[in-house]
């Protein structure tokens, strides 16, 4: 690969991981904008809404704690983009469900998956920029992403504000399958690739 190849690739490597950090910080940050509107939306009581909200909230830490493990794990195995694309999907089926809820108990299972969902796609995300990079720009390409990602924040604000809670759900699964799409031109990580043939060669298929 030339030159100007891999830097093209190391730079959309870097975009992706961004943007999907910056998905990460949309939806963390959307539900607690839009978790009062979404349960009073579905008929929950006004004196019930902040203990209904931590109980959700219980429910999506779950799955982000989960989901880390889960996801290192894979990542390890699988590689990176296993987890990448893996994570966002699920992400993604997950928030546009949300968008169709009418009950508490199907509520929480959705923000449990969408937990799970978020928490492979940072971790990822970095390592694959990390591993990418040569040591002294590594600490470039982590800035980069963390601060595109944190523009999240700023999103859900505005959609939560603007539009309906319903609509701002399916607005974060949508950005999911766009940036799903941007995907299909990462590359896996030559630092992985380099481990995963050496592990072959020693026929340590576990490692």
């Amino acid at each position: 690969m030339s030159e100007h190849n891999k830097k093209r690739n190391v730079f959309f490597l870097i975009l992706v991981a961004a943007l999907g950090y910056f998905v990460d910080i949309y939806d963390l940050l959307l539900f607690l904008i839009i978790k009062n509107k979404s349960l009073s939306g579905i008929g929950i009581a006004d004196d019930q809404i902040t203990e209904t909200g931590l109980y959700l909230m219980n429910w999506q830490m779950a799955g982000l704690l989960i989901g880390g493990i889960v996801w290192g794990i894979v990542g390890d195995k699988k590689g990176r983009l296993s987890v990448l694309f893996g994570s966002i999907i699920m992400y993604s089926l997950a928030n546009i469900a949300n968008g169709f809820v009418t009950s508490i108990p199907v509520y929480a299972a959705l923000r449990f998956i969408a937990g799970v969902g978020l928490a492979g796609e940072l971790g990822a995300g970095i390592t694959l920029v990390s591993e990418s990079m040569s040591k002294e720009k590594r600490g470039y390409g982590t800035m980069l992403v963390a601060g595109i990602g944190l523009m999240g924040a700023v999103a859900a604000y505005i959609v939560g504000d603007l539009f309906e809670w319903r609509t701002a759900f399916f607005v974060g699964g949508g950005l999911g399958i766009l940036l799903l799409l941007l995907r299909f031109g990462v590359f896996e990580s030559g630092m992985f690739e380099k481990m995963n043939r050496q592990d072959v060669i020693k026929g340590n298929f576990l490692m």
